[in-house]
């Protein structure tokens, strides 16, 4: 996969829009939307800024500690809604 993250990134959300439901998709599209129009984007943190440090249960079960993470490495988060 020699295609830059971003370009991946945009294909894969294209082909999960064209599985969706056009109503579900328009629900998210609203929902977003109406975050964008809160000013919640001026409050959060931006891509380089450093997260602060936290610990929650992973899918698995164990505690995932950014701390112990960042020992390791540069640690790169997303963060998504879940089912709408």
């Amino acid at each position: 996969m020699s295609r830059p993250l971003n370009r991946r990134l945009a294909e894969i959300r294209a082909a999960k829009e064209a599985a969706r439901p056009a109503s579900a998709t328009a629900v998210m599209a609203a929902g977003t939307e109406a975050l964008r129009g809160s000013g919640i984007l001026d409050r959060i943190p931006g891509v380089g800024d450093r997260a602060p440090l936290f610990a929650r249960p992973s899918v698995a079960g164990p505690t995932v500690r950014l701390e112990t993470l960042l020992k390791r490495g540069a640690v790169v988060l997303s963060f998504f809604r879940g089912r709408w």
